[in-house]
């Protein structure tokens, strides 16, 4: 990577954040490879505090207007700028980079991430909601602005990888690891307390995408992202369960051939790919060392356990606002579930019931042509989540059991 490239991260203070920095902390061991224009979070002050008297940042914001005292009492004499809010955020992400890191977690990161876009920087999508719910908007802006996305979730970086020119394309293949809770009875799911929806095996990230992995609701998304992203129908994208997390995605073509991207589990290997593309970037990554790991598992989703992966077809079939629908009702659900107002099945069902109601709704044939038709569909779809967990409160089970 010749030259010294500008950087933006926004969610540095998550777990696709700190990683970020972990790589940029290391390419920059011997002389200045990436600079940083803006690093931006939710509500750490404390911890986005840190980040940017390490990393020198032209401003630092956070969404909580609450915490801007607390953000310059922290910055105060460092020279660098401080800003808080949506619109801060938005004006933020729209400064000129080369390299802009969505990793804000859920339809939050949607409206910052549009605006690095139509600003022409390059971006490196770890917000697989920016296009789960606004994917057709988000594309034909980048194309407008002749702006590259780069892939930073494991599976979708793999399958860049492995696409090449993309011609002769058969199918696509995402891994997942299974979760918590793949070899786990329905019963204990039922049973399952936040803290151990959360215990990833593999992975460490933040609450809700490991509960969204636990769920497999997380690869149902990844599912949606790659027909968008790649640009096929869901049909054409399959879901492995493959519980050592070693192929991460696989691309499958016409003459027979499958080629899979390898790598252990480490999230500082797609981020660095997105960051220093079209060269790669040296990284602390444990190695890899297939000797010793031996063997290599895949085996199919049990869509009696797990049923994200079919709703997620289901949502893409209505449309683009299916999807939106699909994510919005997820989220209302966890935040239910980790608030100890549902129980860990309950999830589920609370998203495919808010998808029947949606289905035969006024707003079914939306076209999510604008961000304002996108942001009227996910509060509509958190509203349909709310309703059915207030009004048959725990239906799958659970939540006296393990709040007892």
């Amino acid at each position: 990577m010749s030259g010294v490239r500008r950087v933006s991260i926004f969610g540095s203070t998550g777990s696709v954040g700190q990683s970020a920095v972990d790589v940029i902390r290391h390419a920059n061991r011997d002389g200045c490879r990436f600079q940083i224009a803006a690093i931006a979070s939710g509500q750490n002050a404390a911890a986005l505090a840190g980040q940017a008297l390490e990393l020198k940042p032209e401003i630092a914001v956070i969404a909580d207007e609450s915490k801007l005292d607390e953000l310059r009492g922290h910055l105060a004499g460092s020279g660098i700028a401080c800003a808080a809010g949506e619109a801060a955020m938005v004006e933020a992400a729209a400064r000129p980079c080369d390299r802009f890191l969505a990793a804000i977690v859920g339809a939050a990161g949607l409206r910052s991430t549009m605006s690095a876009v139509n600003a022409g920087n390059h971006l490196a999508l770890a917000n697989k909601e920016s296009l789960v719910c606004a994917g057709t908007i988000l594309i034909e802006a980048a194309e407008r602005a002749g702006v590259s996305i780069l892939p930073v979730d494991s599976e979708h970086s793999a399958i860049f990888q492995c696409l090449g020119d993309g011609r002769s394309l058969e199918k696509l293949t995402l891994t997942a690891s299974g979760g918590p809770f793949r070899t786990t009875s329905r019963e204990d799911m039922a049973r399952a307390t936040p803290a151990q929806a959360a215990a990833h095996p593999k992975w460490s990230m933040g609450l809700k995408i490991s509960i969204d992995s636990a769920t497999l609701m997380n690869k149902a998304l990844e599912l949606i992202e790659a027909a968008i992203l790649f640009k096929v129908s869901a049909d054409r994208v399959d879901v492995l369960v493959h519980p050592q997390s070693i192929v991460h995605g696989m691309a499958h073509f016409t003459d027979g051939s499958v080629i899979a991207q390898l790598g252990s589990p480490d999230m500082r290997t797609p981020i660095s790919l997105a960051l220093g593309w079209p060269d790669r970037i040296e990284t602390t990554v444990d190695r890899l060392d297939l000797a010793q790991i031996g063997q290599l598992d895949f085996g199919p989703v049990d869509t009696s356990r797990f049923q994200s992966i079919e709703l997620a077809r289901r949502a893409f079939s209505l449309g683009p606002a299916g999807p939106v629908i699909l994510n919005s009702a997820n989220e209302s659900a966890v935040s239910a579930f980790v608030g100890g107002e549902c129980g860990f099945l309950d999830i589920g069902w609370a998203v495919e019931a808010a998808l029947d109601r949606f289905s035969s709704s006024e707003f079914a044939s939306t076209k999510c042509t604008s961000l304002e038709e996108v942001a009227f569909l996910d509060q509509f779809g958190r509203r349909l989540a709310g309703e059915v967990l207030r009004n048959a409160p725990s239906r799958a089970g659970g939540l006296s059991a393990w709040k007892a």
